[in-house]
């Protein structure tokens, strides 16, 4: 699997065999200093991979690398999130979007 950022779709591309099984949505508002996912979507035939939880791996190390905030409405990013609380400093505290990071403790990986 390889991840591919599409900035024409708006959109972190999960790609296998040069076909898009998976993906998240981001919208970047017009100030530029935070980025809003909106939702991650995979294949049904390809679930139960760890398709999402790559792309969603890639998409928050993306936002780290260029200094940038997430205001996030998807709640498997939330979800990921709270079991990797290493990129909660990435949310938006002015702007943290509708699916905040559940308060608990990690699962188990």
């Amino acid at each position: 699997m390889d991840v591919q950022k599409n900035g024409d779709s708006g959109s972190y591309d999960a790609v296998v065999d040069g076909r898009v099984v998976g993906m998240i949505v981001y919208h970047v508002p017009k100030h530029g200093d935070r980025v809003t996912f909106s939702h991650t979507i995979v294949d049904p035939e390809y679930r139960g991979r760890g398709i999402a939880t790559r792309l969603t791996k890639h998409a928050l190390d993306d936002l780290r690398a260029q200094d940038l905030k997430l205001t996030n409405y998807c709640a498997f990013v939330a979800d990921y999130i709270a079991d990797h609380p290493e990129y909660k400093d990435l949310v938006d505290e002015r702007f943290p979007g509708r699916a905040t990071v559940p308060d608990r403790a990690p699962r188990a990986r």
